[in-house]
């Protein structure tokens, strides 16, 4: 294995160019936003958020977040405009990758800095669902042109992520096998392989294509009457989520619109908070210095969350329909970090041996000096745990057809038993709800929740 001795200058730089971010429980900041954001106090889960990003210089995560919490409090223009500055954010990570992939991926892959101190580019699954859930802000208002643009934009950055991951996953591959490292997820003792290895997660083609983005897609480009366009959107959604009626029967009903006086109507229903990432300890034997040492490393983990009971039907004009879903954000969490656990243990592993050699350096020369720098060492070393909290965990759909005017959706007695009436007023309408704790909330002026228990319960967006 071809080892790095860094001095004690580099490892001391590295540790003062950690600063805060390293020490930053970002696990613990989110989970007391979500638990405001679950409560119903979106005020409270704000001001928390701005508390926590009081510097002048704004991450990704802040304008995932804030996007997310202000389209709760009601303000989408506002959501919109975050996400906006997300989005730019991004935007600016594809064309990094565009410009110079290998030396994009020569960045990333630096074996000295630990993955908690880079800067946070975003999963490829948020990158991708940031501009799904702009496309759903845009349907909230009837703007189904927007949404297009939006949609347009999702199925652009997929194939950057495609190309970049083919190239990424290979060169992890050669690393490995120049460094020496054999070890794979499966031989950490003491890590939950089974959650990375569960039919859901090997099930999905890859961590960043969503079945529900595709036949969103296709839903936006059959209202605007572009079938060519909706039938590949349907078709895509059903490869990646195989035998689901509802994505089946979309191609068949393509030639078969709605009656003059009914709407086709998609009703969304996003419940949960997207999973938390943990980090684990496992204690791993390393060569270090001709010597086999037990060296305990750390790598993440997922963590699902358990804010919202799950639930699989809605009524609508008091009859209750099966909602299909298309999404889970803790399927697609895992997969990416299954996807991403090899490079993750090569870097661990590499940077631990390289720490390793370079500890044994400074306690020959000083060993005062090495047990402060073992010290801190071990306080920064620590898996990354950032990333978006916020993001709903489980998106289901069920489309069907109604006639203009006033209807009532019920949601069950788990998540509030609150009661939603919808507006039909245009011949395509989608109706987007979000299910946190016992809270529902409706986007648009179209929607408007009403509860059948407490109006502390209940929260309604509305379009400003």
């Amino acid at each position: 294995m071809a080892f790095r001795a860094p001095s004690l200058l580099a490892l001391c730089a590295v540790t003062l160019l950690s600063g805060c971010s390293a020490f930053r429980n970002y696990d613990s900041e989110l989970a007391q936003t979500n638990q405001q954001l679950a409560t119903g106090n979106v005020d409270a889960a704000l001001t928390l958020l701005e508390k926590n990003n009081s510097g002048d210089e704004k991450d990704l995560l802040y304008y995932f977040e804030k996007g997310e919490l202000l389209r709760a409090k009601g303000d989408l223009g506002g959501s919109q405009n975050a996400w906006g500055q997300a989005d730019q954010v991004v935007g600016q990570w594809e064309d990094a990758v565009k410009l110079d992939t290998d030396k994009y991926l020569a960045q990333f892959g630096s074996f000295l800095v630990n993955d908690k101190v880079r800067r946070y580019e975003g999963y490829d699954y948020e990158k991708v669902m940031l501009t799904t859930q702009m496309a759903l802000n845009l349907l909230a208002a009837n703007d189904f042109d927007g949404a297009r643009t939006a949609i347009k934009k999702t199925h652009e950055r997929e194939a950057v992520i495609a190309e970049l991951r083919d190239k990424e996953y290979l060169k992890s591959e050669e690393e490995a096998e120049k460094e020496g490292v054999k070890t794979q997820y499966k031989d950490l003792q003491g890590y939950p392989v089974a959650s990375l290895d569960a039919p859901e997660v090997v099930g999905l083609k890859n961590s960043y294509q969503s079945a529900f983005s595709h036949y969103l897609a296709g839903y936006v480009y059959e209202a605007l009457g572009e079938k060519d366009l909706a039938a590949p959107g349907y078709r895509t959604a059903a490869e990646l989520r195989p035998n689901t009626p509802l994505l089946e029967q979309a191609l068949v009903n393509l030639d078969k619109p709605a009656a003059g006086d009914e709407s086709d109507i998609l009703i969304v229903v996003q419940s949960g908070l997207a999973p938390a990432r943990d980090s684990i300890r496992i204690p791993l034997p390393l060569p270090i210095s001709n010597n086999l040492v037990i060296t305990p490393l750390s790598f993440p983990v997922i963590k699902p969350d358990t804010s919202t009971a799950a639930f699989s039907q809605i009524g609508v004009d008091g009859q209750q329909l099966d909602l299909t879903a298309l999404n889970s954000t803790t399927a697609m969490s895992r997969r990416a970090l299954r996807d991403d656990m090899p490079g993750i243990i090569v870097r661990t592993t590499v940077r631990a041996i390289t720490k390793g050699v370079a500890q044994k350096q400074i306690n020959d020369a000083n060993p005062l000096v090495g047990l402060a720098v073992g010290i801190g060492s071990a306080v920064l070393e620590g898996a990354d745990t950032r990333t978006w909290r916020t993001l709903p965990d489980t998106t289901q759909v069920v489309r069907l057809r109604l006639k203009k005017g006033e209807h009532q959706v019920s949601l069950p007695s788990s998540v509030g038993g609150s009661l939603v009436k919808i507006n039909v007023e245009q011949r395509y309408q989608v109706f987007s709800l979000r299910a946190v704790g016992n809270q529902v909330f409706a986007s648009g002026n179209a929607a408007q929740v009403q509860s059948s228990i407490s109006p502390t319960a209940v929260a309604s967006i509305k379009q400003p």
